[in-house]
Protein backbone atom coordinates (compact mmCIF):
# COMPACT_ATOMS: atom_id res chain seq x y z
CA UNK A 1 0.00 0.00 0.00
CA UNK A 2 1.51 3.36 -0.96
CA UNK A 3 2.04 6.08 1.62
CA UNK A 4 -0.58 8.84 1.74
CA UNK A 5 0.16 12.09 -0.05
CA UNK A 6 2.04 14.50 2.17
CA UNK A 7 3.46 11.92 4.55
CA UNK A 8 7.09 12.78 3.71
CA UNK A 9 6.69 16.57 4.23
CA UNK A 10 4.71 15.94 7.41
CA UNK A 11 7.36 13.58 8.74
CA UNK A 12 10.14 16.06 7.95
CA UNK A 13 8.24 18.93 9.57
CA UNK A 14 7.48 16.87 12.68
CA UNK A 15 11.13 15.91 12.94
CA UNK A 16 12.25 19.53 12.69
CA UNK A 17 9.68 20.55 15.31
CA UNK A 18 10.81 17.91 17.79
CA UNK A 19 14.44 18.83 17.12
CA UNK A 20 13.72 22.47 17.95
CA UNK A 21 11.78 21.52 21.09
CA UNK A 22 14.78 19.49 22.21
CA UNK A 23 17.11 22.43 21.62
CA UNK A 24 14.78 24.67 23.65
CA UNK A 25 14.82 22.08 26.43
CA UNK A 26 18.61 21.98 26.47
CA UNK A 27 18.72 25.76 26.68
CA UNK A 28 16.30 25.72 29.60
CA UNK A 29 18.05 22.79 31.29
CA UNK A 30 21.31 24.73 31.40
CA UNK A 31 23.77 22.83 29.27
CA UNK A 32 26.29 25.66 29.60
CA UNK A 33 26.25 25.91 33.38
CA UNK A 34 29.57 25.38 35.07
CA UNK A 35 30.28 22.72 37.62
CA UNK A 36 30.75 19.01 37.74
CA UNK A 37 28.27 16.79 35.91
CA UNK A 38 26.36 14.18 37.86
CA UNK A 39 25.43 10.77 36.45
CA UNK A 40 21.90 12.02 35.69
CA UNK A 41 23.35 14.94 33.70
CA UNK A 42 25.30 12.51 31.55
CA UNK A 43 22.16 10.46 30.95
CA UNK A 44 20.26 13.60 29.93
CA UNK A 45 23.00 14.61 27.49
CA UNK A 46 23.29 11.07 26.12
CA UNK A 47 19.58 10.65 25.53
CA UNK A 48 19.40 14.11 23.96
CA UNK A 49 22.30 13.45 21.59
CA UNK A 50 20.84 10.12 20.50
CA UNK A 51 17.45 11.74 19.97
CA UNK A 52 18.95 14.63 17.99
CA UNK A 53 20.96 12.26 15.81
CA UNK A 54 17.89 10.26 14.84
CA UNK A 55 15.67 13.33 14.40
CA UNK A 56 18.30 15.02 12.26
CA UNK A 57 18.57 12.04 9.93
CA UNK A 58 14.81 11.62 9.41
CA UNK A 59 14.50 14.12 6.50
CA UNK A 60 17.56 12.67 4.81
CA UNK A 61 16.20 9.11 4.98
CA UNK A 62 12.62 10.06 4.11
CA UNK A 63 13.64 11.97 0.98
CA UNK A 64 16.34 9.59 -0.24
CA UNK A 65 15.66 7.99 -3.64
CA UNK A 66 14.27 4.48 -3.90
CA UNK A 67 14.99 1.86 -6.55
CA UNK A 68 11.37 0.99 -7.34
CA UNK A 69 8.67 3.67 -7.59
CA UNK A 70 6.06 3.13 -4.91
CA UNK A 71 8.48 1.44 -2.53
CA UNK A 72 7.80 2.93 0.89
CA UNK A 73 10.60 1.22 2.83
CA UNK A 74 12.54 4.49 3.29
CA UNK A 75 9.51 6.25 4.73
CA UNK A 76 8.88 3.36 7.09
CA UNK A 77 12.50 3.52 8.24
CA UNK A 78 12.20 7.29 8.68
CA UNK A 79 9.10 6.81 10.82
CA UNK A 80 10.96 4.38 13.07
CA UNK A 81 13.88 6.80 13.31
CA UNK A 82 11.46 9.58 14.21
CA UNK A 83 10.01 7.42 16.97
CA UNK A 84 13.47 6.64 18.39
CA UNK A 85 14.39 10.33 18.23
CA UNK A 86 11.23 11.41 20.04
CA UNK A 87 11.76 8.75 22.69
CA UNK A 88 15.35 9.95 23.15
CA UNK A 89 14.37 13.60 23.59
CA UNK A 90 11.50 12.77 25.93
CA UNK A 91 13.70 10.40 27.94
CA UNK A 92 16.17 13.25 28.41
CA UNK A 93 13.37 15.51 29.60
CA UNK A 94 12.00 12.90 32.01
CA UNK A 95 15.44 12.11 33.46
CA UNK A 96 16.12 15.83 34.00
CA UNK A 97 12.80 16.31 35.80
CA UNK A 98 12.93 13.16 37.94
CA UNK A 99 16.58 13.40 38.96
Amino acid sequence: MPMPQGSVPALCAASATMFSLGIIFLGYWGLQEGGEWMLADRFVAGFAIIGFAFLGLVPWVATSPVVVEGNDSKVRLARRMFLVGVIGVWAAIVVSVVF
